[in-house]
């Protein structure tokens, strides 16, 4: 895992705003944003449906790009690079958890959580994938494509193609939005201890107040402006 930088927070927003064109005109989802996030914490983007908050973790992975403003990685202006340097940049910082999984249907379990590895021609890519595989408790089911797994089990399998290349940042949009509560208390749980076992800093997207809690801190976007 890269070390982040003693010298810079692990996230800085600065001044983020995106306006798209709409029947209307133009439609502004995000207005000034900004804030810091420390190498380490725990942050939950918390709002209703349509405020803007899965734009906002968008923005931070470098997947859109804003009207104005920018976001800094460990000190790097994401919007200074290049499509193909944002690209980089994802596949050695960040680890992401989705609400829909995105898993690879084609791949089996091992050879999802084995894919990042891969990208970073990591010899022992297949080990590692399955000691991670093995963490979340799913060391029977290697061999299983998604379409085989149930829900709670494909989203264990996401948080261990996130965590495998143990990422300085993580970043988790509604991951458990697809899940019964009983099994999304479950994924939530394994969430955070792993998060604290590899010392990422996670920032959260959810709609729950109950998942926000767990985080140290929460940030609120209403109607595209932080609370």
């Amino acid at each position: 895992m890269s070390e982040p930088s003693a010298h810079f927070p692990a996230i800085e927003v600065a001044s983020l705003t995106k306006r798209v064109a709409d029947a209307t005109g133009e439609l502004t989802i995000l207005h000034n944003i900004n804030f810091t996030v420390q190498a380490g914490a725990t942050l939950a983007i918390v709002g209703a449906s349509g405020s803007g908050k899965s734009t906002l973790l968008g923005l931070l992975a470098g997947l859109d790009t804003p009207t104005e403003g920018t976001v800094r990685l460990n000190g790097v202006d994401i919007f200074a690079l290049d499509e193909d340097g944002r690209a980089g940049l994802r596949k050695a910082e960040l680890g992401f958890v989705f609400q829909s999984f995105q898993l690879l249907s084609h791949l089996n379990a091992l050879e999802n959580v084995m894919l990042p590895l891969e990208l970073r021609n990591d010899g022992a890519a297949r080990e590692k994938a399955q000691a991670m595989l093995a963490r979340v408790g799913l060391a029977s089911r290697l061999k299983h494509y998604p379409k085989y797994l149930s829900g709670g089990e494909q989203q264990r399998v996401a948080l261990a193609r996130a965590f495998v290349s143990e990422p300085p940042l993580l970043f988790a949009d509604e991951p458990t939005g697809s899940l019964d509560a009983v099994t999304g208390e479950s994924v939530i749980r394994l969430m955070f201890e792993l998060n604290r076992e590899r010392r990422s800093t996670l920032v959260l997207v959810t709609h729950d107040p109950s998942i926000a809690a767990l985080c140290k801190r929460t940030i609120t976007i209403t109607a595209g402006q932080l609370i």
